[in-house]
């Protein structure tokens, strides 16, 4: 009372009533809560401290200590999961890096848990690398039980103050960071105990940063980090790239085989559809055919879930004006604007650039429109037609912007708040749903005919592996992917899982044509503003490295984007 009566203004008084309330809710109220609470500006608090009403001090408060209740032991391993983790630890001692090549759902993070506690035993440093940010948040949570109390988290969707924390931790070896779990910029972090780096879903082109500068691929950085470090790295996949696996035939790798699915369950189920037979039979709605359409009100009706994949995000790839063809393209980079309904925006997806949809033509003034192609926007709102009473989600880039969202969509699923989840590659990365029977590949075609060497080998890998989405529990699941061209070479190695069928294809074709594993490429790009100056260029660069270079050349080329 008598410090009450001393002071003089109201609020003066109503912010020493608000920090009696929070002290005896919390020692050591925050300057932004007191402000929060009282409603009065910093100033004011300044002023009390200057007066010695309040005493200011500076504490280093831990942002990223994950908080758990108590720690679990980790799981005991099948037999197959023992043999694949002794045979680790055998090729660890000839081989500075291995690939464990087990089957999706064989349980190899397991494994990866047990390789982790040898190390911190050793008060040594672990980094494990994962391609996206989506991946560390289930990640997270399995891994926390084990190691919550020394376990970090690295990615760029984490504050510059997280991030900076961490970074300090690592330096310092602090026992809360010895294992790291980072997207690709976590490479870069202070190691100076480092023993051992996991890098799960090797083959993910999401390692590779393309841009901003610097670019590289940070899969074989952290090999070359591990080296610096004399540690070990060990490559982990289901559907590994043709270079690595290359790397593991020819002995320059340690080759670990995890076969088999953990407690016996059956791989997916994979069924081809051919849509020009379903067009002829009308058996197709939209850009559904019946079948998927049962099988998705099976699933549902059964209480499962259901994984739809289509790797193109927004509502369509282009609009088409219908009366004189005119497509909208970005001002920028020339290429098609993708049409988003949700924002009624033309983006680009290369350089960020948007338009409003205005719906008049800009060459003809017509206002017909065509929307043209498929992305994850159009598929949900026709399931969204078809299945009126499901809760349907989309996780794509759009999607996921926010800080949470990645981990707020997976846990929901998780959860079995919505029946139906909407993606693109996102959803391939090593996700584990218990509850997911079905999977729909809408369009296989897109990812066949990309104009790329590894286009093949990308098709394979992401429909394997959004098909080991399914049926990871008590039941086969069941995978229905849609193409044109059902008898293609490729969709035949798919349905029988033949991982090194589609190998030895890819690796003949690569033989005859000089490509990666038997030759290394180097990339040139050259941009300016000025197109005419930018095509003379690279003609002269082309001519003067061909004096050196002979048929090793290719180019110059305008880009698939350009």
């Amino acid at each position: 009372d008598l410090l009450l009566k001393s002071l003089n203004g109201k609020k003066s008084r109503q912010i020493v009533v608000e920090c009696l309330f929070l002290l005896l809710k919390k020692s050591n109220p925050t300057v932004t809560e007191l402000i929060v609470n009282s409603g009065v500006s910093r100033a004011t608090i300044n002023a009390l401290v200057v007066s010695g009403v309040l005493i200011k001090k500076s504490e280093v408060v831990d942002r990223i200590q994950f908080e758990i209740d108590q720690k679990s032991k980790s799981k005991n391993l099948s037999f197959d999961q023992k043999v694949a983790f002794e045979g680790i630890l055998s090729t660890f001692k000839e081989k500075e890096v291995s690939l464990l090549h087990g089957v999706t759902s064989s349980g190899k993070t397991e494994i990866y848990v047990k390789l982790i506690e040898n190390q911190i035993k050793e008060n040594k440093q672990v980094l494990y690398l994962v391609p996206e940010i989506a991946l560390t948040t289930q990640l997270i949570s399995r891994l926390k039980k084990y190691f919550g109390d020394c376990l970090a988290v690295y990615h760029s969707k984490y504050s510059l103050n997280q991030r900076t924390e961490v970074w300090r931790k690592v330096l310092n070896n602090d026992k809360n960071a010895r294992v790291i779990i980072g997207a690709r910029s976590s490479i870069f972090l202070p190691f100076n105990r480092l023993s051992l780096i996991i890098i799960d879903e090797e083959h993910e082109n999401a390692f590779k940063q393309f841009k901003p500068a610097p670019r590289y691929h940070a899969r074989d950085s952290a090999i070359y980090l591990a080296m610096l470090h004399q540690a070990k790295t060990l490559l982990g996949s289901a559907t590994p790239s043709v270079e690595t696996y290359f790397n593991a035939i020819t002995n320059k790798y340690g080759l670990i085989n995890l076969n088999n699915r953990f407690g016996g369950i059956e791989p997916p189920n994979i069924i081809i559809k051919d849509l020009k037979k379903a067009i002829i039979e009308k058996k197709i709605s939209g850009n559904f055919s019946e079948l998927l359409l049962n099988k998705i009100r099976t699933t549902i009706d059964n209480n499962k879930q259901v994984i739809i994949f289509q790797n193109r995000r927004g509502h369509s790839p282009y609009l088409e004006c219908s009366n004189c063809a005119y497509v909208y393209e970005c001002i920028n980079c020339d290429v098609s604007l993708t049409y988003h309904q949700i924002s009624n925006e033309l983006k680009c997806h290369h350089c960020g650039y948007k338009v409003e949809n205005k719906t008049i033509c800009p060459t003809c003034s017509s206002d017909t429109s065509i929307k043209k192609g498929l992305g994850t926007q159009q598929v949900v709102e026709e399931l969204k037609q078809y299945f009126p009473d499901c809760k349907i989600e989309r996780m794509d880039h759009d999607s996921t912007r926010n800080k949470n969202a990645f981990s707020n969509i997976i846990s929901d699923f998780e959860n079995n708040k919505f029946q139906i989840l909407v993606g693109t590659q996102m959803l391939t990365k090593g996700l584990d749903f218990k509850n997911v029977a079905l999977v729909g590949v809408v369009n296989a075609d897109s990812l066949i005919y990309f104009p790329d060497f590894r286009s093949q080998e990308k098709c394979f890998q992401l429909i394997q592996q959004v098909a080991g989405r399914s049926g990871r529990s008590d039941k086969q699941g069941e995978v229905i992917v849609q193409t044109f061209n059902p008898n293609h070479q490729l969709m035949k190695k798919i349905v029988k899982n033949d991982f090194l069928g589609m190998f030895n294809e890819q690796l003949n074709e690569r033989f005859t044509f000089e490509y990666p594993p038997y030759s290394r490429l180097i990339k040139l790009t050259l941009r300016h503003k000025n197109l005419i100056i930018v095509q003379k260029s690279s003609i002269w660069l082309a001519k003067t490295l061909k004096n050196q270079f002979k048929n090793q050349l290719l180019g110059p080329e305008s880009p698939i984007v350009s």
